[in-house]
């Protein structure tokens, strides 16, 4: 039951060219900087990535667009990856882009082994094209089919050496139900612990999701700042 890796590098080892990753994040909190790290550095191709959005330029999941390593991405927001904008632009990368709550579910849905679902969000807009629709009491709805991937990279704050894992606020995001919807789910966290030192009802991801686990380190934890005028000089 010790699941336990010694580095990002050795919890990667079978992630191959053409992979699907599902990657933890929320703008720049809660995102597996280590494991998107080793990802870089091993220099596969080709990878279709599903994640909120597709980090920034020079961070997060914008290493590996950096390195061209992305084929496709799914997400719901990119407005601040000028480098996504410009390969989309330029036919270099595919895009697929969901609707927040629709992403949320059809991930949610890839855990909880449902190949499909009915929601009215999208109906008459570009999201519809090529889609199922049915009507229910008078209102149309989109089917929209469920997500899951080869890998799910996924951080949190706490961990113990079976996989049990706690977040820490905002940063638990996408986290949880990514670690349900990939073949094998790859924790890392800033604190790995004993079997037994965390309290069982405040565990968010049971150790069943969780293949392996690892104590990350150099986590930038950058902030978000919203500018409305210039700073006082």
């Amino acid at each position: 039951m010790n699941k336990v890796v010694a580095s990002a590098e050795e919890a990667i080892r079978d992630v191959q060219d053409g992979a699907s990753i599902m990657i933890g994040g929320f703008g720049l909190c809660g995102n597996p900087e280590n494991l998107i790290r080793a990802l870089a550095n091993k220099g596969v191709k080709n990878l279709t990535t599903i994640s909120n959005n597709a980090g920034v330029d020079g961070f997060g999941v914008g290493l590996l667009l950096a390195n061209g390593q992305i084929r496709k991405h799914i997400g719901t927001y990119v407005g601040e990856n000028r480098l996504l904008e410009e390969m989309v632009l330029q036919n270099r990368v595919e895009l697929e882009l969901n609707p927040q709550g629709t992403f949320s579910e059809r991930i949610r849905a890839g855990g909880a082994g449902i190949p499909a679902f009915y929601t009215p969000t999208g109906v008459g807009t570009t999201v519809a094209e090529r889609k199922e629709t049915r009507e229910f009491d008078g209102r149309v709805y989109l089917m929209e089919r469920a997500l899951r991937a080869d890998f799910a990279f996924i951080k949190a704050w706490k961990g113990d050496r079976w996989g049990n894992l706690v977040y820490r606020k905002t940063a638990r995001n996408f986290n949880p139900m990514m670690a349900t919807a990939a073949r094998v789910t790859i924790a890392e966290v800033e604190h790995l612990v004993e079997v037994g030192e965390l309290e069982g009802d405040l565990v968010h991801t049971p150790s069943i999701y969780v293949k392996r686990i690892f104590q990350g380190e150099l986590y930038e934890k950058r902030i978000e700042k919203r500018t409305v005028r210039p700073a006082a000089s």
